[in-house]
């Protein structure tokens, strides 16, 4: 393992490790406004949200790390505490990757990036129209983490109204991991798009209490074949299944050469989310 001091090495050279390390990270396309009602866009991967009751999000605009100068979304929520937060997809992002380049302050990135501003209902700022979800947003508070360059500043947003675009919803109402198409941010120049291969469901578990890693028979948690995700799903069961399941199972099935044989189609079966299945053909004898 390579161990580092945060303190030892060069702000450039942590903050690099650590983009690379926390990842993939939403982005947060954050839509400020002056005194002199001068507009702004910028794109932020330091964000999330926080809270549902209030609903709460978080982003934090760093003082430059090569001038140490703050940004002009800092500067424009100290004058005008209202931001409207823009999520980004996959249809966005290389306009959105335009509006983060160091502009002047006062000029507009919605002309520069081409982005269309759509007036707010409840605060000032513009709001996206090209984004499929739109968050009117009040500022509580900002938190200054340090003065340096590379320090963050915490911009903790209550969500006041949300804009949600019907095509991103599906029939239940709800907006569809699929059609809505985000993208988030990578370290370097990398970024990740959630759809295709990318998603894959993992069932939470909030009303069942699985059996647990340690209850695994110690022969199949040392398995050379068996991974740290098909180990995770055996311990996820709620009950093993029972000797009558098991012998029903065994009559159609070959029986196996080896363990290494018996562990091998048990992963088949655990990779295509057949978990019963696999704790059958674990437990079964000879």
């Amino acid at each position: 393992m390579l161990s580092i001091n945060p303190r030892e090495i060069s702000v450039q050279v942590l903050q690099k490790f650590l983009q690379n390390a926390v990842a993939p990270r939403p982005i947060c396309f954050a839509s400020t406004i002056s005194k002199n009602g001068e507009p702004n866009l910028a794109p932020f991967s330091f964000f999330n949200i926080f809270s549902s009751n209030p609903p709460i999000a978080v982003f934090s605009p760093a003082y430059s790390g090569r001038t140490g100068a703050p940004k002009d979304t800092l500067l424009n929520v100290r004058e005008v505490p209202e931001v409207v937060i823009n999520m980004v997809n996959y249809n966005m992002v290389q306009q959105t990757s335009l509006a983060s380049s160091p502009f002047p302050k006062g000029v507009n990135e919605f002309i520069k990036s081409g982005f269309t501003p759509i007036a707010s209902e409840l605060v000032k700022p513009l709001r996206v129209k090209e984004s499929p979800v739109q968050l009117e947003c009040k500022v509580q508070e900002i938190k200054e983490l340090g003065q340096a360059g590379g320090a963050g500043n915490l911009i903790i947003c209550e969500i006041i109204k949300m804009h949600i675009n019907e095509a991103v919803l599906n029939e239940a109402g709800n907006i569809d991991t699929r059609k809505i198409d985000l993208v988030a941010r990578m370290g370097d120049n990398w970024y990740c798009r959630a759809a295709g291969d990318a998603l894959f469901e993992v069932e939470k578990p909030i009303t069942t209490i699985g059996i647990g890693f340690d209850q695994i028979p110690l022969d199949v948690r040392n398995s050379k074949i068996l991974t740290g995700n098909n180990l995770g799903l055996l311990g996820s069961v709620e009950k093993l299944p029972d000797q009558e399941e098991i012998t029903d199972f065994k009559k159609n099935q070959k029986p196996f050469v080896n363990i290494e044989d018996r562990h091998l189609f048990a992963k088949n079966l655990l990779d295509a989310n057949k978990v019963k299945e696999a704790w059958m053909v674990l437990l079964e004898n000879g």
